[in-house]
């Protein structure tokens, strides 16, 4: 056995943080055809991005009301893999991908909970505005929970 460095394990890097959501496409979500319709993936990610912020620690509505910030998306992208249906079971795996001093940004996998089939890859990127609509430096606190300074 050899104490190199090549045979050093490597460093650990801390996963991003992330969150899973899963739900049942609703009839109301699809076009005539059964076929979800391509703005409610938009809905799933910020379904998946709430629930990510929640999981830290940062319920959205107390961020509004104690802190007095908003996120307010400035880039979405999506990319449509495969199609969703009916009462397809979904899982929304949302990622921490980025954050900057008034940014983050989230990537999404959107899947068919039973197959894994991937149906739709998208980011988006929020800025942080005061209560004028005027983009403001991320407190402290979030960039903190968000483990990025």
């Amino acid at each position: 056995m050899s104490d190199s460095p090549a045979d050093a394990a490597p460093p650990q890097v801390p996963a991003a943080p992330s969150a899973v959501v899963e739900l049942r496409v609703r009839y109301a979500e699809t076009d005539q055809m059964g076929v979800v319709y391509h703005a409610n993936y938009l809905v799933w990610c910020e379904i998946g991005r709430t629930e990510l912020i929640r999981t830290l620690g940062l319920p959205y509505a107390e961020l509004e009301r104690s802190v007095g910030i908003l996120l307010a998306v400035a880039d979405a992208s999506l990319r449509y893999h495969a199609s969703a249906r009916y009462d397809d079971p979904i899982r929304v795996v949302t990622t921490l991908a980025d954050v900057r001093s008034r940014t983050i940004t989230f990537d999404y996998l959107i899947a068919h909970a039973e197959t894994g089939e991937r149906l739709v890859t998208a980011r988006t990127t929020l800025v942080c505005l005061d209560r004028t609509g005027r983009p403001v430096t991320l407190p402290a606190m979030l960039r903190d929970a968000f483990g990025r300074s």
